[in-house]
């Protein structure tokens, strides 16, 4: 874990469309206020459609991330380790040091991306060295520990990126990275010590022998352009990029509600700190997105969860790691707490505004009258406490799941309540699964919250 920065003071307002020269402030972050599976790849696939995006930069998680972008050609990819905006001719994917990284996995996905037309996608990536690799001993592991707890799961991926960082935390210094993959004998010490370590700890594991690793790792480091951290923070001078993450900030290691939770940060703090290091500190446009429904994958809190919405998400199946991919109201408790220890946005993004019935009074039954949840009966807010106090985030948790929500009738119109509840404007609505469904929202006139300043990123032409 790394510290928190302080929370940035925002300026509310719409997304930046301001001039092109080079400069800090053209680039836009982009963070999910919930527990994942908002939308954030689509909504980078509409960033970098409408706006001359030169790279995306991916700064937490690792291969567990999916994140489903739909083509209005039909064409379809669930985006992993790659940018979202990898159908955009021309831009780039960069994983910061931040992101775990599984060549394995980059591999296959790269290979279907080939499939559906995308055949230069490993040309337009680079790595960064110091990134902590993820193996398939980190994955064979990461799925014993979570057989182990029985009934008690925490809903893993069981792909070995949380299993990844704690053993980077114990042994920083002999952590298989990135760079190692570019010295075969350092490497194959390194998964040696690795494997050995983690059979010691658990009992044999279902992974190769390290002899017929070796080849796909070189292969790899062989195959892309592996850089320091020197080169993104020249990138964040000249051009413009949107930083993609993973996961959601219900999940944060620090702020989520622990043991349900993922090993990663996943506020804006990363990408902070990358920008910070390029000299734009504070600088982004700080964008969350949300759905219309709160939804999670996997055990843990969810206080709206209605079993009776007719809802299934094609992408979010029930599977033997996560289990089943659940439902409910649209929880404003929960996302005002993501806002809060998030440090504020500039803006949401709303999606899944075609599951709400436009008149809820309506004759429309196919849609679920999808309600909003401005509290619960024991309270309308949830205090952030200090980053990392695991302790008090157990206890917050064990709250959430006695608690029950206390909804509104629902909305006539969702950007409006949303943007109410929040304190937040909503500045672009999804509608759908492709970047045509999306639209800019522009609040009503008379809202009191103030534009941004200084260079913005700029619409395409």
């Amino acid at each position: 874990m790394t510290d928190v920065p302080a929370p940035v003071t925002r300026r509310p307002g719409p997304l930046p469309t301001g001039p092109g020269r080079p400069g800090p402030g053209r680039h836009v972050i982009v963070v999910d206020l919930g527990y994942g599976d908002a939308g954030k790849g689509t909504v980078v696939d509409w960033l970098c459609a409408t706006r001359p995006v030169h790279t995306v930069v991916r700064f937490n998680g690792g291969a567990q991330a999916a994140h489903n972008v739909v083509l209005p050609d039909g064409r379809q990819h669930t985006f992993a380790q790659f940018g979202a905006g990898t159908f955009h001719p021309g831009v780039r994917t960069h994983l910061a040091r931040q992101q775990v990284v599984d060549p394995l996995a980059l591999a296959a996905e790269a290979d279907h991306l080939a499939s559906v037309g995308v055949p230069d996608a490993l040309d337009r990536l680079t790595v960064d060295g110091e990134a902590l690799l993820a193996t398939p001993y980190h994955r064979a592991a990461n799925r014993l520990r979570e057989i182990a707890r029985g009934a008690d799961r925490h809903g893993s991926c069981g792909l070995g990126v949380g299993e990844a960082v704690r053993y980077g935390l114990a042994h920083p210094d002999e952590a298989p990275r990135v760079a190692d993959c570019r010295d075969p004998e350092l490497l194959r010490r390194r998964l040696t010590v690795l494997r050995d370590r983690l059979t010691a700890e658990l009992g044999p594991l279902d992974a190769p022998p390290v002899a017929d690793c070796l080849p796909a790792f070189t292969g790899f480091a062989a195959r892309v352009a592996i850089v320091d951290r020197s080169y993104l923070a020249g990138v964040l001078r000249a051009e413009s990029c949107v930083f993609e993450g993973a996961q959601g900030v219900l999940l944060d290691e620090w702020h989520g509600f622990h043991p349900y939770t993922t090993w990663s940060t996943t506020t804006f703090a990363n990408a902070e700190a990358l920008l910070a290091e390029a000299g734009a500190a504070g600088s982004a446009y700080r964008l969350g997105v949300l759905r219309t429904v709160t939804t999670r994958h996997g055990p843990g809190p969810l206080v709206t969860e209605d079993p009776t919405l007719p809802l299934v998400d094609p992408h979010n199946s029930t599977n033997p790691w996560q289990g089943r991919f659940r439902f409910g109201h649209f929880d404003a408790v929960a996302h005002r707490y993501a806002l809060a220890v998030a440090g504020g946005v500039d803006g949401l993004a709303l999606t899944h505004l075609d599951l709400t019935r436009p008149d809820p009074a309506g004759p429309d039954s196919a849609r679920p009258a999808l309600r909003l949840c401005r509290r619960y009966e024991d309270a309308d807010r949830l205090p952030p406490g200090p980053p990392g106090d695991l302790d008090r985030q157990a206890a917050l948790t064990a709250r959430l799941l006695r608690t029950r929500p206390v909804y509104d009738a629902p909305p006539t119109d969702w950007p409006a309540a949303v943007a109410e509840a929040l304190a937040a404007p909503v500045v672009l609505t999804s509608h759908g699964p492709t970047a045509a469904d999306k639209r800019e929202h522009t609040p009503p006139a008379g809202d009191p919250l103030p534009a941004p300043t200084g260079d913005l990123i700029p619409q395409k032409t």
